[in-house]
């Protein structure tokens, strides 16, 4: 099983816009076709409450509160358990999946999601658990640096953050080198 893979439907689902079915189906890859097919309102109510607890792990592990992120997880994992089932079409391409098919659409892609986001704080801490620096973004993202020094979920992000930065240095750099208006002094007056 790819772990990796199952992490990032989380993150995946995170990110996602979530206002309508048509949003939804947008989340499911070519290869889960199936699922943009089969997709409900029903579904896109579970999404919407899984979306919005899978963003709290990641608030939660991004500012060191892995006990809280592991309540939460283990309350996922509950919730949409994982049931493994060998799939494929012939001895060439067996793999393995997290639910039985009869599975919903939200059992079957949060189950995998929850999954993937449990074996990664597990095997990596919750300090990989990011969400992007750049205030005007929010996105969460896994961090797979070497030193776990990652701050934004993207290269995009980073560039727009750093050159934001870097034009309010040069406001206020010319800013100070201004001069500073001085009051004219007041007419001396003779006192009578």
């Amino acid at each position: 099983m790819n772990f990796d893979a199952y992490a990032r439907t989380g993150v995946d689902l995170v990110n996602a816009r979530l206002d309508d079915l048509d949003d939804l189906r947008a989340l499911f890859p070519d290869e889960n076709a199936w699922m943009r097919d089969e997709v409900s309102e029903r579904d896109l109510a579970i999404f919407r409450r899984a979306q919005k607890r899978l963003r709290d792990v990641f608030d939660y592990g991004t500012s060191g509160r892995d006990g809280q992120a592991v309540v939460e997880l283990n309350t996922l994992l509950e919730a949409f358990p994982v049931q493994p089932r060998i799939s494929g079409h012939d001895s060439s391409d067996w793999h393995m999946h997290v639910t039985s098919r009869g599975a919903s659409v939200s059992a079957e892609y949060l189950a995998g999601a929850v999954w993937g986001l449990s074996v990664w704080l597990c095997e990596y801490g919750s300090a990989r658990f990011g969400v992007c620096a750049d205030e005007r973004c929010g996105n969460v993202y896994l961090d797979t640096s070497s030193n776990c020094c990652r701050r934004f979920c993207s290269e995009r992000c980073a560039t727009r953050s750093h050159v934001a930065a870097h034009r309010a240095r040069k406001r206020a750099a010319v800013s100070d080198q201004l001069p500073v208006p001085t009051q004219p002094e007041a007419p001396l007056t003779p006192v009578s």
